[in-house]
């Protein structure tokens, strides 16, 4: 027998058979390749080892990616974006202001559709051309008939979202008319307010009042909230907005509100103030309350509709709640004359 041969175990059972007798041991058994076993070296490193080029090589590790700035968002994408925007809508108003309200319809339509379309990722059917044309009936009642009949066109909105639902069965009926309810009220019939802004001679200066309030209510929040953000408002909502944000915010609007009635419309200054402060705390509640929408449907943004901004939505939540304060403030303060 060659020593690389494996002796036969008599021991094992053999296909179909009983198992063999098994012999007494031997030396040979104690040994099975017929002499001492060979030492074995225990195992080290081995520097002079030569290097096996089948190895496999660890890849290096990806370039760390470049951060995100503290407010989450590219800024600036999202001030030349900002500024485009602004340019069409001042163009708007200051060459022919029935534009505006073209301009305002296109809006509030992808609004919809953007709220329409992230409460579908949440299984909540919302009608997304439903909604859209009753929205822009509402601002055609607010053109031609003022506030009285905006809050017709909503009732008569509510009331085409029950009969439209009756069609699908009682599945989700309790969520879905609710949903469609709240985008009714949130997008068109706030967004109506800016048609009854621009309604009077003067509108085109009450839009830019309240729209460069809003601006300076983003921008004095984000520059403090960079600078000494340290105490979150609402984590659970938006963890970047802090107390010092808003107080930036705050300080902001209310030094441009002052200077805007002033000159624009000779209010004078502290009911220019309080103006900028109201619009401040309207605008952050807008704010916190298009983010809490979008935990609860669980998205970060509503679209990627404009570049560095997310979706038209994520721009238009702070200045919907803006339009309906700013509308009361500057009646009272500005009546409209025949």
């Amino acid at each position: 027998m060659d020593r690389f041969d494996t002796p036969p175990n008599p021991s094992r059972r053999p296909r179909g058979g009983a198992p063999g007798p098994v012999p007494p041991p031997s030396s040979f058994d104690s040994q099975p390749f017929g002499g001492p076993p060979e030492p074995v070296e225990p195992p080290g490193p081995q520097p002079d080892a030569p290097i096996r080029h089948d190895a496999t090589v660890e890849a290096a590790p990806p370039p760390p990616q470049k951060a995100p700035g503290k407010a989450g968002r590219n800024l600036p994408v999202a001030i030349a974006v900002g500024l485009g925007l602004g340019a069409v809508v001042l163009a708007s108003l200051l060459i022919y202001r029935q534009i505006f309200l073209f301009v305002v319809a296109a809006a509030l339509a992808v609004a919809i559709w953007e709220l329409a379309t992230a409460m579908r990722k949440a299984d909540i059917r919302v009608p997304v051309w439903t909604l859209v044309g009753c929205g822009l009936g509402m601002l055609a009642l607010t053109w031609f008939a003022g506030p009285p009949l905006l809050v017709v066109g909503l009732g008569v909105t509510v009331a085409v979202l029950v009969v439209w639902r009756l069609a699908d069965g009682a599945t989700g009926y309790h969520v879905d008319v609710p949903a469609a309810t709240l985008v009714a009220t949130y997008v068109p019939f706030l967004g109506a307010f800016a048609v009854l802004l621009v309604a009077p001679a003067d509108g085109h200066l009450r839009i830019i009042a309240a729209l460069a309030v809003v601006v300076l209510s983003d921008t004095g929040g984000y520059v403090a909230g960079v600078l000494m953000g340290r105490h979150p408002m609402a984590p659970k909502i938006s963890p970047k907005k802090s107390w010092e944000g808003l107080g930036g915010s705050v300080l902001a609007c209310a030094i441009g509100g002052a200077l805007l009635l002033y000159f624009m419309f000779d209010v004078t200054w502290w009911l220019g103030a309080l103006f900028g402060i109201t619009l401040a705390i309207a605008a952050t509640l807008g704010d916190l309350t298009e983010s809490m929408i979008k935990r609860d449907l669980g998205v970060k943004d509503m679209s990627n509709f404009i570049p560095g901004h997310g979706g038209l939505m994520d721009r238009l939540d702070s200045i919907l709640f803006v339009l309906p304060v700013a509308y009361a403030w500057l009646v009272f303060l500005v009546p409209v004359t025949s």
